[in-house]
């Protein structure tokens, strides 16, 4: 499940930065926007909607929607989230005071 989210995420990705770079620009940006164009320009007065515009709504919130699914599920699918140095000093058998994150303040560190 957890790989297969993945995979849909990289391709919806791929896909909104294909669709995006396929659009062309409107005005020239801000030099078109405050150099010389007018005040719709300015304030934001959209043209035609294209294809690639209504994909890019589309692949733009899939790409949202996916990131809070990977949020959600992420913490259900490793239940065991400690880094290696955590694991390490586990493994050689330090006292819990020393290991980082178990509600005492690491020794030496800075802030």
């Amino acid at each position: 499940m957890h790989a297969l989210l993945t995979f849909l995420h990289v391709l919806i990705a791929a896909l909104l930065v294909i669709v995006i770079l396929l659009q062309s620009g409107r005005g020239g940006g801000l030099a078109g926007a405050f150099g010389g164009g007018s005040m719709g320009t300015m304030l934001g007065v959209r043209g035609t909607v294209t294809f690639l515009t209504k994909a890019t709504v589309v692949l733009a919130t899939a790409f949202m929607l996916s990131c809070v699914l990977h949020a959600t599920i992420s913490p259900k699918m490793s239940p065991e989230r400690r880094s290696a140095i955590q694991k390490e000093l586990e493994r050689k058998g330090a006292p819990e005071s020393a290991l980082p994150f178990h509600g005492a303040p690491v020794e030496g560190g800075g802030k």
